[in-house]
């Protein structure tokens, strides 16, 4: 299931689809979630915290498709479960990519002028792909994980 995350987080990127939608519409559509908030509520999520320089706009993503399928239904639900899977992500994507935030990751501000056109004369969105397919594939792997689990 893992690479057909990869393939439909990409996929969804080359349409037009920015990181953490891509990322949020391909794991809902491998776990059967359809929602009319998705990939509403990743947009402002996208280009690391809306071009401020924050999280990866994938990994959040990444973090809210967790939440869709771990996240707590009732105020008496454990945490727990969710939690270990957020950190396993965020370790995940570390380990991969050497770190979780948006401008170390692509050596531009894209708050800025300048940073837009660093990202875009210089093909920046490649990594971009490349990280929303990853973080689309570790979270289908930890869910498939924590199916096997139960």
């Amino acid at each position: 299931m893992s690479r057909n995350a990869y393939d439909k987080a990409t996929a969804a990127f080359d349409q037009g689809w920015y990181c953490a939608e891509s990322v949020l519409k391909a794991i809902a559509a491998e776990t059967g979630i359809t929602s009319k908030l998705i990939p509403k509520i990743a947009t402002g999520l996208c280009s690391g915290m809306s071009r401020t320089c924050g999280m990866c706009g994938a990994l959040s993503g990444g973090i809210l498709a967790l939440g869709i399928v771990y996240g707590r239904e009732t105020n008496d639900d454990s945490v727990e479960k969710n939690y270990a899977a957020v950190r396993a992500l965020i370790e995940k994507f570390e380990n991969r990519f050497g770190s979780a935030n948006c401008r170390k990751l692509i050596d531009c501000d894209l708050g800025t002028e300048a940073g837009q056109r660093k990202f875009s004369k210089n093909n920046l969105h490649r990594g971009c792909r490349e990280y929303t397919g990853k973080t689309a594939e570790f979270v289908s792997e930890i869910i498939a994980t924590g199916r096997n689990q139960k």
